[in-house]
């Protein structure tokens, strides 16, 4: 079985090593970052962000904790928290010197827009996701697959797939968010 150190320098030329980094360290790095969030859908999105940091990084990896990765691995997912904070915390404040802070929490508007209407906005706003994103979305929330079995189907691991189908929804209803906001 090869160390992190090695599945890193492998992963310089062989993209599956990581895959195999990232399975291995996936579930305590989600796991960090939703103690400290306790927010589902922010720590699934904190976590893919941390393993996105790790590849961009991973030819700047030193092995210092013999062979083990995961002290550079928390690191980085501690930089990722802390610059999700300053982002929030400079949002708000931004918000505040605008004047508008209380829209920030604000109820979502109740008005619902025609069922048929929407389901031409979602088939529309699918399509231009990326066709993994598309796959994931389709086998789990429409063919209802567990997710282990998503990626099975598109050939990836079940956290890739889960975060494929996240990042997807979540791309959706920002879409969606600013067409209805269009639309008011």
């Amino acid at each position: 079985m090869l160390t992190d150190a090695q599945l890193i320098a492998a992963a310089a030329v062989d993209p599956v090593a990581f895959r195999e980094l990232y399975e291995r360290h996936v579930h305590r790095i989600h796991g960090f970052h939703l103690r400290r969030c306790r927010d589902g859908d922010g720590a699934h999105d904190l976590t893919a962000e941390t393993f996105a940091q790790a590849w961009l990084g991973r030819m700047r990896f030193r092995d210092e904790a013999d062979g083990s990765a995961a002290p550079w691995l928390y690191g980085i997912a501690r930089n990722v928290l802390a610059a999700s904070v300053r982002k929030r915390s400079l949002e708000r404040s931004a918000c505040t010197r605008l004047g508008i802070l209380e829209l920030l929490d604000r109820p979502a508007a109740t008005v619902e827009p025609d069922p048929s209407w929407l389901a031409v906005l979602v088939a529309d706003e699918l399509e231009q996701l990326p066709t993994s994103q598309r796959e994931a979305i389709q086998l789990h929330v429409v063919d209802e697959l567990p997710f282990e079995e998503v990626g099975r189907r598109v050939g990836t691991s079940t956290g890739s797939a889960r975060i494929r189908a996240h990042r997807g929804l979540k791309t959706l209803r920002q879409r969606l968010h600013g067409n209805q906001e269009a639309t008011s």
